[in-house]
């Protein structure tokens, strides 16, 4: 049985369509239980369990959790600022609490982090073994999270992430695309280097991670699972926000999306005026969970047509 925490969100939604098409057994849950209560992922762990939360006829066995997704977490940046306590809670002590639920069920762990755990000031892709150093509220509490599934156990992959976009929730493609259709210009960083991330590529990695694990075998005592740890995940190449949002532009008028002429103007961190430091350089290495996972990751420009073009797209 595996457990997504965070389901109704941007990328947990991902997870749970793709969990459906491959008919893995699961549940979700989104705020009613919350992750910083630990009585009460406790509590829901028991009610797994029970014939009261599945049909009667589905065998204790195979109600017994064995992975936990976790797609939770505080990801307003500016916010954070503003709200630490908060930020802390969902994105250091709620994963504290997750990994030792994970622990006490003897599950595996899949936790979602990101590029902001970095400062930003590299010039090469970023590999999961160079030091943390995040800027903000936002990338220190994510940071404190990893530390703390460390800390509290062994079986855990996590991905860090950057730029992500999806069909469920706010992210910077919709805002792009509405900005666009209401504006005949618009003003974006170029100063800013990192890679988009389409949703369902994530997801399908994720899956990837379970179906390895679960269906692994060893040849000459070797398992070809992969190895516990901490892996980085976007979609290939990289670009800028000014470059990111001058494609969401082509394609947007191309597909219909955008349905005016507008001009995407560059402009400077400074210039724009940013109320809270971003990374500067947020490239991640996909090399160590392309090899884990024998991944062939595609382009970014490539999974944003797919996203623009699909019926799903939607930017409310």
């Amino acid at each position: 049985m595996i457990w997504l925490i965070g389901c109704k969100g941007m990328l947990g939604s991902e997870v749970a369509k793709q969990l459906d098409e491959k008919k893995l057994p699961w549940v979700g849950t989104d705020r009613e239980v919350d992750i910083t209560d630990p009585q009460a992922l406790l509590d829901f762990t028991n009610k797994i369990e029970t014939a009261a939360y599945f049909p009667s006829d589905l065998r204790r066995a195979d109600r017994k959790i064995q992975w936990i997704i976790n797609c939770s977490a505080y990801t307003n940046v500016d916010k954070a600022e503003e709200e630490p306590e908060l930020a802390e809670k969902l994105n250091a002590t709620g994963p504290l609490n997750i990994a030792r639920v994970a622990r006490a069920n003897g599950a595996k762990l899949i936790h979602i982090s990101t590029d902001y755990v970095f400062g930003g000031n590299g010039t090469e892709p970023y590999t999961e073994d160079m030091p943390k150093a995040p800027l903000g509220v936002y990338g220190k509490t994510k940071a404190a999270g990893e530390d703390a599934i460390m800390k509290e156990m062994n079986t855990y992959y996590i991905l860090r992430t950057a730029w992500l976009y999806g069909f469920d929730g706010r992210n910077f493609v919709y805002t792009m695309t509405k900005l666009m259709n209401s504006h005949d210009q618009i003003r974006v960083v170029n100063d800013q280097k990192g890679t988009p991330t389409y949703a369902p590529d994530l997801a399908a990695a994720i899956l990837k991670i379970i179906d390895k694990s679960d269906n692994a075998k060893s040849f000459f005592g070797k398992n070809s699972a992969p190895a516990y740890g901490i892996y980085h995940f976007t979609d290939e190449g990289q670009t800028n926000w000014h470059e990111f949002a001058s494609e969401i532009y082509r394609l947007g008028r191309k597909y219909g999306r955008v349905t005016q002429d507008c001009v995407v103007n560059p402009c400077t961190t400074e210039e724009y005026g940013a109320n809270v430091q971003r990374p500067a350089y947020s490239v991640l290495s996909k090399e160590k969970i392309s090899k884990a996972l024998k991944l062939k990751i595609p382009e970014w420009q490539s999974s944003l047509e797919k996203f623009m073009k699909n019926e799903r797209f939607n930017p409310l």
